[in-house]
């Protein structure tokens, strides 16, 4: 199950906003988003562009892997 990390959320609505995102993007299934630890988890293996593109669009980041 692949785990991004997203800087932005503040509250459920935040939460609400990126699962509807990445619930869309193809390849994607079971998106699980967890607002404590910031990050978003799901089944699939969509494109990563696909999915940092999908985060961005509605005013979140995805922070890369260090």
């Amino acid at each position: 199950m692949p785990i991004i990390k997203i800087k932005g959320m503040s509250c459920q609505h935040c939460v609400a906003s990126v699962k509807d995102a990445l619930e869309k993007v193809p390849g994607t299934k079971d998106v699980e988003v967890d607002l404590e630890k910031n990050e978003a988890r799901f089944n699939g293996n969509p494109p990563p562009e696909a999915v940092k593109d999908a985060v961005s669009k509605i005013g979140f980041e995805v922070v890369p892997d260090e």
